[in-house]
């Protein structure tokens, strides 16, 4: 593990994306301190009319919505359920992949038939669609659009991992700790899962991007929590007021954080994908 941070610092397009992605994780964290507003106020003039609408200006930085609320305050506040989501999910994702991956491929036979089978099913299932019917079924809720992301994109993992033990568990160092006496547990989990931790963590990358850009299309299309301010709750209030094309300060700046969000978790995935298979970098 530490030979692949060791190697990740000297990606400059990893290190990159880990700026950004930290960035918005700080902004998150401290939100409530830099949001100058209450996202959901709804801002008056001194002669008591609704700032509707409103340019950026010295009070809103980026303007105000068509019920005159602070949109800075709510890009502010909205990206605690990017990056939560993003990174529960990436986790989840993950952890999930990477042991049906790791038990499946060393264990082989009716085991692996029997996990595969699930990830064939799990394929045959497709994202949106079922992401929307568990979401309009359990109600909104991060929590829902989290589960509704980790129970269909863990199967994108689960393969590569299996088919990365699968080249492993026949090489002389197996071979020489299962004659040692080592268990099975022992060799699955000390000696062949060191070995596939950098393909494990490109999926944690690309599954927290991929897993922003699920929040942001279902808040989009109006399932998302509607007490709760999203990236994509903001895209969804602007669409449905008609003011996309009245008022760019209100549509571009979520629409640019879930770009940059997004892009940091691709490039950190490229750098991990790099460490994975060097010839990558070499081309």
């Amino acid at each position: 593990m530490k030979n692949v941070l060791k190697m990740f610092r000297k990606n400059k397009l990893g290190v990159i994306g880990l700026v950004i992605f930290v960035f918005f994780v700080l902004v998150a964290i401290f939100a409530d301190a830099i949001a100058p507003y209450d996202p959901m106020e709804i801002q008056f003039f001194a002669e008591g009319g609704v700032k509707r609408l409103q340019p950026p200006s010295v009070e809103h930085w980026l303007g105000t919505t068509y019920m005159g609320r602070d949109v800075f305050s709510q890009m502010v506040i909205g990206s605690r359920v990017a990056v939560l989501v993003g990174c529960i999910s990436a986790v989840c994702v993950a952890f999930i992949g990477t042991n049906v991956g790791l038990i499946a491929g060393y264990f082989g036979g009716k085991v692996d038939r029997i996990l595969m089978g699930i990830v064939d099913v799990m394929y045959g299932l497709p994202f949106l669609p079922f992401a929307l019917i568990l979401v309009s079924v359990l109600g909104p809720g991060v929590q829902n659009v989290i589960l509704a992301i980790v129970l269909i994109t863990w199967r994108n993992s689960s393969r590569v991992i299996r088919s990365q033990v699968l080249s492993l568990k026949n090489r002389t160092f197996i071979e020489a700790a299962k004659l040692s006496g080592a268990s099975d547990g022992r060799v699955l989990y000390k000696h062949i899962a060191p070995n596939v931790v950098p393909v494990s963590l490109i999926y944690v990358s690309t599954s927290m991007a991929s897993a922003i850009m699920s929040e942001s299309s279902i808040s989009f299309l109006g399932l998302g929590d509607p007490m709760q301010v999203s990236w994509g709750r903001i895209l969804f209030t602007c669409y449905s007021s008609q003011a996309m094309f009245k008022a760019p300060w209100w549509i571009l700046p979520p629409g640019i954080a879930i770009t940059m969000l997004v892009l940091s978790g691709y490039m950190m995935g490229r750098a991990f994908e790099e460490i994975a298979n060097p010839r990558l970098k070499e081309r």
